[in-house]
């Protein structure tokens, strides 16, 4: 791996942040609860999906007392459409957590922070070293990328061995004065300049420091394994509307995929797995797809009248208003949306 001067690599890195970064709601917070729900949100999600969700979600919850008291519905319907809702779910637990054994304050050394609910190495690294200015790593995909090109390194970055790797490199880089600055500008760089493909060197700030560049190897970094295809699961799904003009819907359960939203009932069983009506009576309404990271869900929706006389234990008859009160999946928003056109 080879040596670069540090003091430099900083300097030039950090003039190049302070002239082009660009104007993001939570770059205006030093309030450690903010930043933390920002780093949650940016998790697998593009900037500018974030910010709309975040703007609403901190007018819903302003402080980590209102959000460590609010009903988990109530936060899985802020979240609802940004996916992943383990994340949402992981916060909620963690900020319960800081008002009870913190006084509401969340922690400002590793050990405390790496020790709530949901919060891994970069998520503490991040929000210490942004909201607390203490110089904790912070790695990333953008980050990994970028460093694995300064450095030339080819180690797949899929590994748990290489996140370490690039953990104690960052840690070496980081600047005591100015952590937060710094780990933002890595994350910038990789985000704007340092690209997956076809990185933008002419316009790169430390481009004098990057191995691979002079190498003429960077658009084969960083190395990543590829990930498997995901599965492809066939699902039916029931759309029952009673003659009240409601509709027959359940909760998830509280763990596993989508844990605690509520959906139509469906099966990977056909139609036989769908509520117990007269199976001639179900009529296509739409065909719908929705990927995962890991699983591909393509759903064959069908609709009928029938007034349930009994309803099971996660079951709830609703009209589409009060539907759109509570969260679904991306996938059942669509029917519901089908629904209210109708």
């Amino acid at each position: 791996m080879q040596i670069i001067d540090t003091k430099k690599f900083q300097s030039d890195l950090l003039d190049w942040y302070d002239n082009e970064k660009r104007d993001l709601p939570w770059r205006r917070e030093r309030d450690p609860y903010r930043i933390w729900v920002s780093e949650i949100m940016l998790q697998q999600t593009k900037v500018d999906t974030v910010i709309p969700y975040y703007e609403r979600f901190l007018t819903k919850f302003p402080t980590l007392e209102a959000l460590a008291d609010a009903d988990e519905e109530d936060v899985l319907k802020a979240w609802e459409g940004l996916g992943y809702y383990s994340r949402a779910r992981n916060l909620h637990q963690a900020v319960k957590e800081v008002r009870d054994d913190y006084n509401g304050i969340v922690p400002s050394t590793e050990k405390e922070i790496a020790a709530l609910k949901g919060v891994g190495p970069y998520t503490a690294g991040a929000v210490l070293s942004i909201a607390y200015n203490v110089p904790a790593p912070a790695v990333d995909g953008n980050v990994m990328r970028v460093l694995s090109r300064i450095f030339s390194i080819y180690d797949d970055i899929a590994k748990p061995a290489s996140r370490k790797k690039f953990e104690a490199i960052t840690r070496d880089l980081l600047p005591e004065n100015r952590a937060g600055d710094y780990t933002q500008a890595l994350m910038e760089l990789g985000a704007v300049v340092c690209l997956p493909r076809k990185p933008a060197c002419l316009l790169c700030p430390v481009a004098e420091h990057c191995s691979a560049r002079k190498e003429g190897v960077q658009e084969f970094l960083p190395v990543k394994a590829k990930k498997k295809a995901p599965r492809s699961v066939q699902l039916s799904v029931g759309v029952v509307r009673d003659s009240r003009g409601r509709y027959l819907v359940e909760k998830r359960p509280d763990t596993g995929l989508l844990a605690g939203m509520w959906q139509f009932p469906h099966s990977e069983e056909g139609l036989d797995g769908l509520p117990a009506v007269d199976e001639s009576s179900w009529e296509n309404l739409t065909q719908i797809r929705h990927v995962f990271s890991h699983l591909v869900w393509e759903m064959d929706v069908y609709q009928t009248v029938h007034d349930v006389q009994k309803l099971e234990k996660a079951q709830q008859l609703l009209t589409v208003d009060e539907l759109k009160q509570k969260a679904f999946p991306v996938s059942h928003q669509k029917i519901i949306a089908l629904l209210e056109e109708s």
